[in-house]
């Protein structure tokens, strides 16, 4: 297929998305309407890639920027990835370089960190990009499942800094982003969520480069070995893997747990465990906020 995600391109593929599904990848194309230029808040993962891709789709390539936020929290696996989705979509790409680390209430690490990492980037697109790119309006991939989740505390900073939603506007779940994305035949459309590194260290812990590299060569090792999907959960001397359930039995074969130990105990880890619930989505905040709203 061709990168041009114009208009005119429409892929063969839509015929198999169901009429609603269709109907809301139009509506976003609707929200976007008088939108341009836009720049897009955009991560590489399959919520924005689609906003990006429905972007140049509905506005044309030259009305469209994809803005990367670039920091340690980042893994360069996933920069690298980043860039060449858009690519693909045929999406320039500006890189933004965030400090978030250099505030003292996201190092702190509270159940809101979320919301100091985002606001650092909508600060910076703000005061940075918009008027140097001639920008009508920002967007960002927030699909509508997760507007119903109580760990988006970075949603609040997508709401100070008047960033547009389409896609939780339209109604898009998770799965129907999926689905559009496949039938856009983009190359991340099945890719697992990817969450930035800070989401592997426990709240109340401190954030710092030097653990956000240890947790982001840990993952390395990871896909080294061939698994799907993985996440480190830092805490402190141990090492929390957590495997799609499916391939938690393979961890412990001969062979693959010897270099799995090696290898995560080589970044500096003293113990290496596998969490026996495999991945768990939201595993530091969700326990937080939940219990903040039965408060």
């Amino acid at each position: 297929m061709s990168s041009n995600m114009e208009e005119d391109a429409v892929p063969a593929r839509f015929e198999n998305l169901t009429a609603e599904t269709l109907a809301l990848a139009d509506a976003v194309g609707a929200e976007l309407a008088g939108a341009a230029p836009l720049g897009v808040a955009y991560s590489g993962g399959v919520d924005s890639a689609l906003l990006l891709a429905l972007a140049v789709r509905s506005l044309g390539a030259g009305d469209v920027v994809a803005l990367l936020g670039v920091s340690p929290s980042l893994a360069r696996s996933e920069r690298a990835r980043a860039h060449e989705t858009a690519a693909f979509i045929g999406a320039r790409v500006v890189e933004i370089e965030t400090h978030e680390g250099e505030n003292p209430d996201y190092v702190k690490n509270g159940a809101d960190r979320c919301f100091f990492c985002k606001d650092e980037l909508f600060r910076r697109i703000s005061d940075e990009v918009v008027a140097a790119h001639g920008l009508a309006a920002v967007a960002y991939g927030e699909n509508a499942d997760d507007a119903r989740r109580p760990d988006r505390p970075g949603a609040q900073a997508a709401t100070n800094h008047r960033v547009l939603r389409p896609l939780s506007v339209a109604g898009l779940t998770k799965q129907q982003v999926r689905e559009v994305a496949r039938a856009l035949e983009l190359p991340v459309a099945d890719k697992p969520a990817a969450p930035c590194l800070a989401s592997r260290i426990p709240h109340g812990e401190q954030v710092t480069p030097e653990k956000l590299r240890q947790v982001e060569r840990a993952e390395e090792v990871l896909r080294a070995l061939g698994f799907s999907d993985g996440r480190v959960r830092h805490h402190g001397d141990i090492a929390r893997i957590e495997l799609p359930t499916a391939e938690l039995a393979r961890a412990t074969a001969d062979g693959v747990r010897e270099e799995l130990v090696r290898g995560v105990r080589a970044v500096g880890f003293r113990f290496v465990v596998v969490d026996l619930k495999g991945i768990q989505s939201g595993a530091f905040t969700l326990p937080l906020v939940e219990v903040g709203h039965r408060g």
